[in-house]
């Protein structure tokens, strides 16, 4: 009775971790173009969505630079009243007040108006080009982060990873904008932290409990 030789170990060995490298490299590969892909369409969104609401608010300040000009050409009596009134209710008596509207507004009543009633500074306008810019820089730097976490590391330690990266970048993110808006420092990266840390664990417990 003639017998089917089995397959050689090995051979079959070296099939399968054949078989396992390629799908290893395919998937890394489809996730490292896929997240390149997503980094930067996303940094193209966020950067048209901070032009136009930049550009927004831009032009509603130039609107409101012109109306006060052309109030302060047409009333110039009722302007200068009106802003002694401001000084007043920021706690200058009546007379000091007065005294005040008429000085600043003999040295330079446009830019006295623009400050105190509107708050804006017309050379210091808000540049829509560069809020663009910077939202997507900080999209792309902040996308870079998790994206090479999973690209890197082996698939065991990728969740580890990513987890930890993430954890780091926020504590810096936090630290950076707390130094920069001058609050605590400790108060800011722990609720930056928190919160990222509870996004990722929902996102993660939701993600196995439906078997992904």
């Amino acid at each position: 009775m003639q017998t089917h030789p089995e397959p050689h170990v090995s051979n079959a060995g070296t099939k399968l971790n054949w078989l396992r490298a390629s799908v290893l490299g395919a998937d890394d590969g489809i996730v490292s173009v896929a997240g390149l892909v997503v980094g930067v369409a996303g940094a193209i969104s966020m950067a048209a969505g901070e032009y136009v609401s930049v550009s927004s608010s831009r032009d509603s300040e130039k609107a409101l630079l012109k109306k006060e000009q052309e109030e302060l050409q047409k009333y110039p009596e009722q302007e200068l009243l009106e802003l002694a009134a401001i000084y007043e209710h920021k706690g200058l008596t009546k007379k000091t007040a007065m005294i005040v509207a008429e000085e600043l507004t003999a040295h330079d009543p446009v830019a006295a108006h623009f400050d105190a009633e509107l708050g804006i500074d017309p050379n210091n306008l808000t540049n829509p080009w560069h809020a663009a810019f910077a939202s997507a820089f900080s999209f792309l730097a902040g996308a870079a982060i998790p994206m090479i976490a999973i690209v890197i590391p082996p698939p065991p330690a990728r969740v580890p990873v990513t987890f930890l990266s993430v954890i780091i970048a926020l504590a810096i993110t936090g630290f950076i904008s707390a130094r920069i808006g001058k609050a605590s420092v400790i108060r800011a990266t722990i609720r930056v932290v928190s919160g990222g840390a509870l996004a990722m664990v929902v996102t993660f417990g939701i993600g196995r409990l439906f078997g992904v």
